[in-house]
């Protein structure tokens, strides 16, 4: 997989805010796509993880003062600031984010952010009313002015318990930014895709539903890969607790038929994933009362859900260039994914384990890519084991040689 990470180097800015823990994550995943990470740590940033830990992490030692006799000597903030492919900030606080628009120098931190002649990347994080504030909305646009990057932030609940703007960004849809500006976009530019994802909910009653363990991770992770190779990307999503993704759009459904009704509404795409885990079966007669319990447990009669990776992969008139399923299995693995690629009429299918950790809310996946060769005969290429970040990276880079 050509990997745009390799030899690249980040120097990350870790400022004050919870959100800082989410930072060794990124540090971790940057790393893994063979980046170089140096760090710097603000005083309000260590008040939320540790020297050590970053340090750790990235194989660097972590910078921490600008006035600071070893650091100058070893580094030297100016040279810090040039040698850097990206400065990324996450999180960037409404403090900092202030700094960087009214250019303070007063640590480290901001001192490299003013001497930088790199591209800076920001990830907000702070609670709502003070991202909503006119004051940091003023600096935003500021620093938006001057060509600075932006990931989210997300929405969602906040650490100080109150919910809204202001989460920052998971470090999937900062890594996958990162990727984007280092030139994975591109690649599909002009195409519009479809991905699916998550579960659907079938309604029993107003109370419950026939459901399934997915957790949405893969889908949304595929949607964010796409778009940053430069598709213009739909993503339909069953219930998860993701937040929505900058640069996607992303339409909420619950049930099965709500799910085929807006993908077959959004056609035509050049390309769908069908990630979602759709539910087989709904109640064949949904109840508008909350069923009571009683002595006997109540029968309950199912009926077929839609089939919505076989109604794209056989649309008459609109159908994608290239359609791809998910095929997860707990045991013969790849023999019941060839049968389902087989009668859906896909173009390719992953097959992707699941139980014992894999699959359904986990961060990891293990595939197995399945696809007709020139002479028609279904090949199976195994994926190695890796995060579902990286699956959909790499599914990404296949489906851009493909179309």
């Amino acid at each position: 997989m050509t990997n745009t990470l390799h030899h690249r180097s980040i120097l990350l800015i870790i400022s004050g805010g919870i959100a800082a823990y989410k930072s060794l994550e990124l540090i971790r995943r940057l790393k893994d796509n063979g980046a170089q990470v140096r760090c710097i740590l603000t005083e309000g940033g260590a008040q939320f993880i540790t020297p050590l830990s970053v340090a750790a992490l990235s194989g660097e030692p972590t910078l921490t003062k600008l006035f600071d006799a070893n650091d100058e000597q070893q580094f030297g903030h100016i040279r810090l600031s040039r040698e850097a492919d990206l400065v990324v900030v996450a999180p960037a606080s409404a403090n900092m984010i202030a700094k960087m628009a009214h250019g303070l120098a007063d640590n480290l931190a901001s001192a490299i952010l003013l001497a930088t002649n790199k591209p800076v990347m920001i990830a907000p994080a702070m609670n709502s009313m003070m991202w909503q504030h006119p004051a940091t909305q003023a600096n935003i646009a500021t620093l938006s002015a001057r060509g600075i990057l932006q990931v989210g932030p997300a929405s969602g609940n906040l650490a100080c318990g109150e919910e809204g703007a202001g989460r920052m960004s998971e470090p999937d849809a900062i890594l996958s930014a990162i990727f984007d500006h280092f030139g994975a976009s591109g690649a599909l530019k002009g195409k519009r895709a479809l991905v699916t994802s998550g579960p659907t909910y079938e309604p029993i009653d107003p109370v419950r539903f026939i459901g399934n363990r997915s957790s949405g991770k893969q889908g949304h992770a595929i949607a964010a890969a796409l778009a940053a190779q430069g598709a213009e990307v739909t993503l339909v999503t069953g219930p998860t607790t993701l937040p929505d993704q900058q640069g996607v759009c992303t339409i909420h459904i619950e049930t099965a038929r709500e799910m085929l009704a807006v993908c077959e509404a959004a056609l035509p795409y050049d390309i769908a994933v069908c990630a979602a885990a759709v539910a087989d079966w709904r109640a064949e007669n949904e109840s508008n009362q909350k069923i009571k319990k009683g002595e006997d447990a109540p029968t309950l009669s199912l009926t077929e859900n839609p089939d919505i990776l076989a109604a794209l992969a056989q649309h008459k008139t609109s159908r994608p260039k290239l359609v791809i399923g998910f095929a997860a299995e707990t045991d013969n693995v790849i023999e019941n994914a060839e049968a389902k690629f087989t009668r859906k009429g896909c173009d390719w299918i992953l097959a992707n384990q699941v139980g014992n950790g894999m699959g359904f809310g986990s961060d990891d996946n293990s595939v197995t890519l399945l696809r007709r060769d020139a002479n028609g005969i279904i090949t199976a290429e195994p994926w190695p084991t890796a995060s579902k970040f990286d699956i959909a990276q790499r599914l990404g880079l296949e489906i851009a040689k493909a179309v």
